[in-house]
């Protein structure tokens, strides 16, 4: 099996813990913005994908998925947020977030991981608006891109950040 170089060695259990730790982090950092900041909050912060994004560059493509599907589904079941109509498709886009960060962050660095990710998740939604919503697809991402860049700028510099600050203080030999 190809061990994952740059990833946290953790075990199993270790892994769904910090996965349900990032999900609850995902669900209830989004419920502080939008008290503190109104609804536009959330789409200025991006603050979901945020710990998408962690999980995926610290623990791996699984739990980079476990904590994007799970994180939109249980904060609507909570809070009705995401809305009904682009649930789904804010979900594959969180996919697209926690996968392919965790699949880039075994040969690339977490700045080029996280760009990827940020890429892709847009492309994803994008593609799945196009083909399932009657929505404008285009519009959507564009608005969607100028209303969070503030929360992208924040995703390309913080989470490297926390990233690097995490694996160099927890990473040993036999891991953490």
């Amino acid at each position: 099996m190809l061990q994952n170089i740059q990833t946290l060695k953790i075990s199993r259990t270790k892994e769904m813990i910090f996965s349900a730790v990032f999900t609850l982090l995902a669900v209830a950092t989004p419920a502080v913005i939008h008290y503190f900041t109104g609804i536009d909050g959330g789409r200025t912060f991006l603050p979901m994908p945020f710990f998408v994004l962690l999980a995926g560059l610290l623990l791996g493509w699984r739990a980079g998925l476990a904590t994007a599907i799970a994180s939109p589904l249980i904060s609507y079941f909570i809070s009705g947020m995401p809305m009904a109509n682009i649930l789904p498709f804010i979900t594959l886009q969180l996919v697209a977030y926690g996968a392919v960060a965790g699949t880039m962050r075994e040969k690339h660095n977490a700045i080029i991981s996280v760009a990827g990710a940020i890429l892709a998740g847009w492309a994803i939604i994008g593609i799945s608006m196009f083909l399932f919503s009657k929505m404008n697809a285009w519009s959507y991402v564009i608005q969607g891109v100028r209303a969070g860049l503030l929360g992208i700028i924040i995703q390309l510099i913080a989470i490297p950040a926390i990233v690097f600050l995490i694996q160099s203080n927890f990473r040993d030999e036999k891991g953490i």
